[in-house]
């Protein structure tokens, strides 16, 4: 967590996935980041997108609320969930993916 309240989520992405899904935990202790895995291809940004998308809707907040705050063109991405939308984002779905359950947010 950053001193003013934003959320940190790190990510490791397989891009050109068959689809979407989160794929349990990463690397070793205490560098680990959750894999997943993103129908979406690693060109254009279009991955980048597709990502913000899937982990906006896993948290329940909008869009504009997660923003790329590392990561444009690596596989190891970090992610920043806004103060205000982390204080009433649903974890719950994201600690299920971490753990590799199957999760799709609509």
């Amino acid at each position: 967590m950053e001193k003013n309240g934003d959320v940190l989520v790190d990510v490791h992405l397989v891009p050109n996935a068959a689809k979407t899904q989160a794929v349990g935990l990463y690397g070793e202790a205490g560098q680990q980041a959750l894999r997943l895995r993103l129908n979406a291809p690693p060109m254009d940004g279009k991955a980048n997108q597709a990502l913000v998308k899937w982990l906006a809707g896993c948290l329940g907040v909008p869009q504009q609320a997660v923003t790329l705050a590392r990561g444009d063109t690596s596989r190891r991405k970090q992610l920043r969930v806004s103060a205000a939308a982390a204080g009433r984002a649903s974890w719950d779905e994201l600690v299920k993916a971490a753990a590799g359950k199957d999760v799709h947010p609509d």
